[in-house]
C-alpha cells in the first residue's frame, strides 16, 4: 500500500489529554479516533493488528479444540434474569426497552448466552466435554474509562466456554487453556506476561487466573516474591503475619483523646506505634443500609474485594449518623453496637497492648488485647497485602507490590451458570447433573495497546513482525529522483509478488517527514532507497528497535529482506 492513499492524519505534537503513552502513540499515528467517552473509531492500521492478534487467537483455541461461535450483541434480560445477573450487576450493564416493551441489555459477557447456545445439545454425557469461543463485540459501560484502549467501553473480545461433566477435566483442560495463553502472548510480542491468581468477582467460581503486563502505567497492583515467584492479584493475594508473641499482660485504661478521630493522630498523641494501634473502617450494605464494621491493625488497609466476597454483597463506605450508635473517629471493639455487622481482620489475632477505639467520643482505649476484652468469634483476611509482606507461598518477606495491565483472564466457574439456567445431562447410570464451565477471555484492543505500552520509545511504537500492520517500510527519500523512483518501484513490486505486507512512501516530502511518520507506524523493517545509498549501489534496511543497519546491495535487497523478515518471525512462534 502507498502511505500516501492511507486514510488517517499523524501528528508530531502529544495531545494534551492522553495520559499513557500508547494512547498518545495509538492518537498521533493515526490509529484511534476518539467518538465518545470510552469509545473509540480505528483506523486500518490498527485494524490490521487486531486482525492479526485475532487470528493467533483463533489458531491457539483451535489446537485446544474450540470451536468459533457468535453470540448476540444484544440480549434479552431474560436470559440474565435466569442466572441472576440481571440484579446483581451493577450499573456497568447497560439495560435498555426495545420498541416492543422487552428488557434487553447489551452484552458485556456471554456466560448466559453459551449456555442457552447449547443447553438442548449437551444433554448427554457423551457430548463432553466440548468448547466454543467467539470473537465479539462488547459493551461495558464503565464509570471511568481510562488509557485509550486500556479501559473502554465498546471493545473486542475473545470469550470462550468450556463444558465439563467432572471438576477433573476442567483443571486438566484449564490447564491446557493456561498453556494457550502463554502462547498468544508470546506470539503477540509480549512473552514477559504473567500469570497470577486473581479474585473472581461477578463471574462467580472458585479458580482463576489473570495474565498481566506489568508496567507503571497499569491500572492493578500485582504482589509478586522475588524470593520463589509467587505472583497474584492484590485482590486475591492472602496476608499472613508474623506470629504475634505476647510478654507482658497490659491493663485496658480509658484516655481523654480530644479531637483525635485519625490513626495518625492518635499515635502521635499517645506515642505509639500505628503497628499497635486498631483501625475502624466503616461501610453500609446497598442493599439495606446496614452498617458493616471491619477492625483492622493500623498500619494496614482494607482489601475491599475481599470483604464483598466475605459479605456476598455490594456496599459503600458509611454516612455515620447520629441513630447509628456509632462514634465517628472513636469507633472500637469494645462495647460496639449490636446494630451492625463487625469484621475482625486477622492482623489483630494474638495482639496485646492496643490502642483502639472506645466508642465515646473523645475517649480511647490503650492496652487493648482482642481475645480478653472483647468477644471475637473468628478472624477474617480483610486486609490488602503491602511491599514487604510475607509471601504467602515461601513465607518469606519477599513481596513486591508492582503495577500492571490485565490482558487475558481465565476461570473455574464451576456450575453457576449451568445451575441456575436449568442446563444438566445424564450420566452412565441416567442419573442428572449439572454441567461444570471454564470461561476464558482475552481483549484484543486492550492486548495491542498493551504491545504498545511495552514495546515504544519517544517517537512511536515498536510492533512485534508478528502482529504489525505491515512488514516492511519502503522510504523513497527524493522520490522525484529517477533512479530512487525505479529502484523503489522495483522493490515494492518484487516484495508483493513474494508476499510481503509493504507500505510504500513515496511523497515528495523531507526525509524528516517521512522517517516521523515511519516512526509512528512502527513497521519492524524500514528500507530506506535514497541517492547517497544507490551512490554505492545499496538500499539500507533498519529496525524499528535499531537491533541492525544493513547496507543491502540492490540486488540482493529482497533476498535480505526475506531472511529478516523469516528471522523476526522466528522470536515471535
Amino acid at each position: 500500500m502507498k502511505l500516501e492513499k492511507l486514510v488517517g492524519d499523524r501528528f508530531k505534537e502529544r495531545p494534551s489529554d492522553c495520559q499513557i503513552d500508547s494512547h498518545a502513540i495509538m492518537v498521533r499515528g493515526g490509529y484511534i479516533k476518539y467518538v465518545a467517552n470510552g469509545i473509540f473509531s480505528s483506523y486500518m492500521p490498527l485494524r490490521r493488528i487486531t486482525r492479526k492478534i485475532e487470528q493467533i487467537i483463533r489458531e491457539e483455541m483451535d489446537k485446544v479444540d474450540g470451536q468459533e461461535v457468535q453470540f448476540p450483541v444484544a440480549l434479552p434480560a431474560s436470559l440474565w434474569d435466569e442466572s441472576g445477573r440481571y440484579e446483581s450487576v451493577g450499573s456497568e450493564l447497560l439495560r435498555f426497552t426495545d420498541r416492543n416493551g422487552s428488557r434487553m441489555v447489551l452484552g458485556m459477557t456471554h456466560e448466559e448466552a453459551a449456555v442457552q447456545l447449547v443447553r438442548e445439545y449437551g444433554q448427554s454425557y457423551t457430548k463432553y466435554p466440548f468448547m466454543i469461543y467467539q470473537i465479539q463485540t462488547k459493551f461495558r459501560d464503565e464509570a471511568r474509562p481510562r488509557g485509550g484502549l486500556i479501559r473502554v467501553r465498546e471493545f473486542t473480545m475473545k470469550d470462550a466456554y468450556s463444558f465439563h461433566t467432572s471438576q477433573e477435566d476442567l483443571e486438566e483442560y484449564y490447564a491446557k487453556c493456561h498453556q494457550a495463553y502463554e502462547n498468544v502472548f508470546r506470539r503477540a510480542g509480549v512473552p514477559e506476561v504473567i500469570s497470577v491468581a486473581s479474585d473472581s468477582g461477578m463471574m462467580g467460581g472458585n479458580v482463576s487466573h489473570e495474565f498481566m503486563l506489568l508496567t507503571p502505567v497499569g491500572e492493578d497492583s500485582i504482589a509478586i516474591c522475588d524470593e520463589c515467584g509467587y505472583s497474584a492479584n492484590m485482590e486475591a493475594a492472602e496476608c499472613i503475619y508474623d506470629e504475634a508473641v505476647t510478654l507482658e499482660n497490659y491493663e485496658l485504661q480509658k484516655v481523654h483523646t480530644p479531637d483525635m478521630h485519625t490513626i495518625e493522630q492518635v499515635c502521635d498523641y499517645l506515642k505509639a506505634d500505628p503497628k499497635k494501634s486498631v483501625k475502624a473502617v466503616v461501610y453500609q450494605k446497598n442493599e439495606d443500609d446496614a452498617y458493616v464494621v471491619v477492625f483492622i491493625r493500623g498500619d494496614l488497609d482494607v482489601n475491599e474485594t475481599k470483604v464483598r466476597n466475605h459479605l456476598g454483597c455490594e456496599f459503600h463506605p458509611a454516612v455515620i449518623t447520629e441513630e447509628s450508635g456509632l462514634h465517628a473517629g472513636f469507633i472500637g471493639p469494645v462495647g460496639i453496637t449490636d446494630n451492625c455487622t463487625v469484621l475482625y481482620d486477622r492482623s489483630l489475632q494474638g495482639g496485646n497492648g492496643l490502642v483502639c477505639g472506645a466508642n465515646e467520643t473523645d475517649y480511647h482505649y490503650v492496652g487493648f488485647s482482642p481475645a480478653r476484652d472483647a468477644d471475637i468469634k473468628e478472624y477474617g483476611d480483610f486486609a490488602k497485602i503491602s511491599d514487604g509482606g510475607i509471601c504467602p507461598n515461601c513465607k518469606k518477606h519477599g513481596i513486591k507490590v508492582s503495577r500492571g495491565i490485565e490482558v487475558g483472564n481465565i476461570f473455574q466457574l464451576g456450575t453457576k451458570y449451568t445451575k441456575t439456567m436449568g442446563m444438566t445431562y445424564l450420566d452412565a447410570n441416567g442419573e442428572i447433573h449439572n454441567p461444570i464451565m471454564g470461561c476464558y477471555g482475552i481483549g484484543v484492543g486492550r492486548l495491542a495497546a498493551a504491545v504498545c505500552e511495552a514495546h515504544h520509545d519517544d517517537y512511536g511504537p515498536i510492533w512485534p513482525i508478528s502482529i504489525a500492520p505491515w512488514q516492511v517500510h519502503i522510504c523513497a527519500v527524493r522520490s522525484d529522483d529517477e533512479q530512487v523512483k525505479q529502484t523503489a518501484d522495483a522493490l515494492y513490486e518484487a516484495l508483493e509478488n513474494c508476499g510481503v505486507e509493504v507500505m510504500y512512501d513515496d511523497r515528495k516530502v523531507s526525509a524528516g517527514v517521512m522517517f516521523s511518520d515511519a516512526d509512528l507506524l512502527g513497521i519492524p523493517i524500514r528500507a530506506v532507497v535514497s541517492p547517497r545509498n544507490l551512490k554505492d549501489g545499496c538500499v539500507e534496511l533498519t529496525a524499528r528497535d535499531k537491533s541492525f543497519d544493513i547496507k543491502a546491495q540492490k540486488d540482493k535487497a529482497v533476498e535480505e529482506i526475506l531472511r529478516l523478515i523469516a528471522e523476526l518471525s522466528e522470536k515471535c512462534r
